[in-house]
C-alpha cells in the first residue's frame, strides 16, 4: 500500500506547493528543511488511528513531534487509501471503484453477492436538560429526530466467500432504504446485469418485489391468526436465508472491529473518507483468502463395486 500511495502523495504535494508558490520550482527537489515526519512514519500513523482511534496529542508524544503535525499528516495521508478502490478477489492488482464494476465482476464471475445496508453512529447528540413535564415529550421527539439525522447509512455488498467487494454510498440516516435505491441506480444495475442475483435483507424488500427471480429478501411475518405449521414455515424460510446472507454480517462485523466506525466522534463530512479508506484496507486482507467451495446435496459414488 506505501507503495501505491506514494506516487498520488508526491503528486498531491507538489500541486498544493505549486498553488502556493503560483510558479514553478525554482530549486531542486528534495531542497528545503527536512520534514519531521518522513512518508512512512504518515503512513504508519494513519494507520494507527484508523485502527485504534487513538489522540492526536498521544501519537505526537508517541512520535516526539507536535499535535498539529499529527493533524496535518493525517489529513494528508487518509483520502489517499479511501480512493484506492476495493481488491478483486484472487486478482492482484484489479480494484473495483464503482457500483457498476462490482455488478460486471458478479455477472462474469457467476457469484451471488449479498447485500445489506450498515448504520454507523455520528456524533452524540447533546445531553438532557431539566424542563418541566409538558415540555419533555417534544425535547424527547426532537432528541430522537437529531439522532437519526447524526446516524450515516452505508450500502455493503460482499461476494458468497465472505469477501468484501464494496462499502460505500454513504447517506444520512433519515433516508429511506427504497429511496436510497433509487439515487444510487441498484434498481438499474440490476436491469443492465441480468444475470445478476443478490442476497438482501428486510430494508430492500422492494427491489425484492420488483426482482422476485434474483433478489431474495426475508419472507415475510405472518399474521397473527396464522397456524402454527405456517408459523414454522416462515422461521424455517427466515433461518435459511438468513444463513445464505449471513456472510455480508460478517464482513460488517469486521469492518467494524476498528474503531472510528464503532463510534465515530469526529466531524461529518471525515466519515466518508474514513469509511472508505477502512473498507479498502479491510477488503485489500479479505481478497487473500481463497474460495469457499460450494457444498452440494447430490450423491455421489465413492467406490464402483462390479457386479
Amino acid at each position: 500500500m506505501i507503495e501505491e500511495v506514494a506516487g498520488p502523495w508526491a503528486a498531491q504535494r507538489e500541486s498544493a506547493l505549486h498553488e502556493r508558490r503560483g510558479h514553478d520550482r525554482q530549486r531542486a527537489a528534495g531542497a528545503g528543511p527536512n520534514h519531521q515526519l518522513v512518508f512512512v512514519d504518515r503512513v504508519l500513523i494513519t494507520l494507527v488511528y484508523l485502527r485504534l482511534q487513538l489522540p492526536h496529542a498521544a501519537l505526537a508524544e508517541l512520535y516526539g513531534v507536535t499535535r498539529p503535525t499529527v493533524t496535518r499528516a493525517i489529513h494528508e495521508i487518509r483520502p489517499l487509501p479511501a480512493r484506492r478502490g476495493f481488491a478483486v478477489p484472487q486478482r492482484l492488482g484489479a480494484r473495483l471503484h464503482t457500483l457498476t464494476g462490482v455488478f460486471a465482476h458478479a455477472e462474469a464471475e457467476g457469484s451471488r453477492p449479498a447485500r445489506r445496508r450498515n448504520r454507523s453512529a455520528s456524533p452524540p447528540s447533546p445531553g438532557r436538560t431539566s424542563r418541566p413535564q409538558g415540555v419533555r415529550v417534544r425535547q424527547e421527539e426532537a432528541e430522537h429526530r437529531q439522532k437519526k439525522q447524526s446516524t450515516a447509512k452505508t450500502t455493503t455488498i460482499s461476494d458468497s466467500s465472505g469477501r468484501l467487494l464494496w462499502s460505500g454510498t454513504d447517506r444520512p440516516g433519515p433516508m429511506r432504504d427504497q429511496t436510497a435505491v433509487r439515487a444510487e441506480g441498484i434498481a438499474e444495475r440490476f436491469r443492465l446485469h441480468p444475470k445478476v442475483k443478490a442476497e438482501a435483507d428486510e430494508g430492500y424488500r422492494g427491489l425484492a418485489n420488483e426482482f422476485p427471480d434474483r433478489v431474495s429478501a426475508p419472507p415475510k411475518k405472518p399474521k397473527d391468526d396464522a397456524s402454527l405449521g405456517g408459523r414454522h414455515a416462515w422461521r424455517k424460510q427466515r433461518r435459511r436465508q438468513s444463513s445464505r446472507r449471513i456472510c455480508v454480517e460478517h464482513v460488517i462485523g469486521e469492518v467494524k472491529k476498528w474503531r472510528p466506525l464503532q463510534r465515530h466522534t469526529r466531524r461529518r463530512e471525515y466519515y466518508p473518507e474514513t469509511h472508505a479508506a477502512i473498507a479498502g484496507l479491510v477488503c485489500d486482507r479479505a481478497a487473500r483468502r481463497p474460495t469457499r467451495p460450494r457444498t452440494s446435496t447430490e450423491l455421489v459414488l465413492v467406490h464402483r463395486t462390479a457386479c
